[in-house]
Parts: structure tokens; C-alpha cells; sequence
């Protein structure tokens, strides 16, 4: 059965984001910040070391001249040792992009933020572009959370391979535990996958539209993805990237655009080739419970136009 999706023109999505910038978590960052309202920036170890994604999340909301908090979160995963994604992301965490270190420090304690700020918004969605460590840490301190939040959009997992892995995502290789964790908490989740977010792909063509934009986000976006391009050859042969993080934003704030059908899903913690794989049970079985809300296809064009338009527009209210 497909997810029904309603969407309400005029009301602004409330959005808490957990992530570890990392290229697309900028870019979903500046998008979050058009067309929602972002109550709480959290970090986590993940594309690069907790510190470094911590000031990375600062910068960009510096570039857009916005003051959410933004408190450091978990530095390793649940168990064993941090997995980083540098050959990607480059020594920083943003490929050397040309940005001022931040102007403020970060506060820590992300996961009793997350909780506090949960509490008392109980509208506001969770959107995971990361390693879900602090998430987990929220839910075995606070297991009640998870039926009390309208939903968890993640930027994780696949319903057709992997990345990090033949079969495994990144974000849930860094810490299966923890996806475990949060995939059987019972909280509504939205799992925007590979097999999704693959759809979604910043081409040459389409950053070419940001060089004539004289405005200090496009220039910041154009350096970030030529990059990331950049690696793109040497790491798949093509000049193209996939703009996996603004999709999980964008399956709160537009969700009419995407395709969601409710699947059983487990977190695989012990295969010798399939660890920390999204296993996504698809058969028609009579009293499957589902889990989470899978994503199989997307508007594409209309993704990377609204994503064209978050960032070029900056901060809006509505």
C-alpha cells in the first residue's frame, strides 16, 4: 500500500537536523533553512570527525547569516571506531572550500538538546543526515520520544545497494548499531535511500546555472561541487554527484513529490558481506509490519529546481 501524503500549502514544516557536513549537508542545510523553520542544528561524527563537521555546520550558517543553535554531538559510533568519509568529502570535511572559520562556537550536549527541543515541539520532524549515533543515544534515554514525534526523515540506507559497501549506505555503515536502534524504536520513519537519492544529481549543466549568480551562496555552491565533482571522476568516472541530503529535507517540506510505500525493514549487524545493510522485506506477505516509509522515486526535476531555489534564495519566511 503507498503512503498517503498530504500537504498543507502555507504551513511552514518545523524541521531538527542531525548531521555531519559533508558537501550535501551543507547544500540541505541552506535548503532546510528556505523552506522550513530550523529549530536546532545537531552534529555528529560522520563525513569527517565530530569537530570538524561542528564547524562546518557553523560556517554554512554563517554564509546564510542565520543564528540557529548548533550543539556537538557524538564523536564515535555506538560500537567500534569511527568510519569517516574524507576520500569523499576531502581533508575538512567541505573539500578546502573558501569559507571563513566560524564566528561563534558550538555548544555541546546534542543529545539532551535533542530531547529538550523534541519536548517542547512536538510538531517538529527529525531530519538524519548522518550516522543516527545521537539519535540512538535519545532513544534508549528517552524511549517514549519516538511515538510522541511526527517523524524521522533519514538520509540513509538503500533498497538497492550500497555505497560504503556492495550493499551498505554509508551513514548506516559508520554505525549499524545505532540504526538499529532508531529503526526499531516504533518512531514513523521516512528512509530516503540510495536507490532514491540517486535520482537526484548535480550535473555539470545544472551547477553551471550558479556561475553567473552574483551571490555569495552560489559562489560557495559551485566551489563545494566542483569538488565534489571532481572526486566524482575518480571515484564513479562520471562528473556528476548525487544530492542525497536535500532529499530528506525535501520529503518533509515536499512530500507530494515522492513516492513512499511502508516496508519492513531490519538493520543487518552480522553478516560477513551484508553487515550493515538495510534489508527491506518487499514480499506481499499477509501481516507484515511495516516500519518504515521506503522511498523508491522522486520528481527529479522538480527536486533540483527547489534545491536551485533554496539556495540561491536564502533564508525566507512564509
Amino acid at each position: 500500500m503507498h503512503c498517503l501524503v498530504i500537504d498543507l500549502p502555507g504551513m511552514k514544516a518545523r524541521l531538527i537536523i542531525d548531521c555531519d557536513p559533508g558537501h550535501d549537508d551543507a547544500l540541505a542545510l541552506m535548503v532546510a533553512h528556505h523552506f522550513a523553520e530550523v529549530l536546532l542544528v545537531t552534529t555528529v561524527s560522520g563525513n569527517a570527525p565530530v569537530d570538524l563537521t561542528t564547524a562546518n555546520a557553523l560556517r554554512v550558517l554563517d554564509l546564510l547569516e542565520v543564528a540557529t543553535p548548533v550543539y556537538s554531538g557524538a564523536a564515535e559510533p555506538l560500537q567500534g571506531a569511527p568510519r569517516y568519509a574524507l576520500h569523499v568529502h576531502g581533508a575538512d570535511g567541505l573539500g578546502g572550500v573558501d569559507l571563513p572559520p566560524p564566528g561563534r562556537p558550538a555548544a555541546s550536549g546534542a543529545v539532551s538538546q535533542l530531547i529538550d527541543v523534541c519536548e517542547a515541539n512536538p510538531d517538529a520532524w527529525l531530519v538524519a543526515l548522518g550516522p543516527l549515533t545521537n539519535l540512538a543515544q535519545m532513544f534508549r534515554l528517552r524511549p517514549d520520544l519516538a511515538e510522541r514525534l511526527p517523524g524521522i526523515s533519514i538520509m540513509g540506507g538503500s533498497a538497492a545497494g550500497g555505497n560504503a559497501t556492495p550493499v551498505a549506505e554509508f551513514n548506516i555503515f559508520a554505525d549499524p548499531y545505532a540504526a538499529a536502534v532508531v529503526f526499531e524504536s516504533g518512531a514513523r520513519i521516512r528512509m530516503c535511500g540510495l536507490n532514491l537519492t540517486r535520482q537526484v544529481m548535480s550535473s555539470a549543466g545544472w551547477l553551471d546555472t550558479f556561475r553567473d549568480q552574483n551571490n555569495p551562496r552560489a559562489r560557495f555552491v559551485v566551489q563545494l561541487l566542483t569538488f565534489l565533482h571532481e572526486r566524482m571522476v575518480h571515484l564513479t568516472g562520471q562528473a556528476a554527484a548525487a544530492l542525497h541530503d536535500p532529499c530528506a529535507v525535501l520529503a518533509v517540506t515536499h512530500q507530494q513529490l515522492f513516492n513512499f510505500v511502508p516496508r519492513p525493514v531490519t538493520v543487518e549487524l552480522t553478516g560477513r558481506h551484508t553487515r550493515a545493510m538495510t534489508v527491506v522485506d518487499e514480499r506481499p506477505l499477509p501481516g507484515s509490519r511495516p516500519n518504515v516509509e521506503v522511498g523508491y522515486t522522486v520528481d527529479s526535476a522538480a527536486l533540483l529546481s527547489l534545491i536551485r531555489t533554496g539556495i540561491l534564495a536564502g533564508v525566507s519566511s512564509i
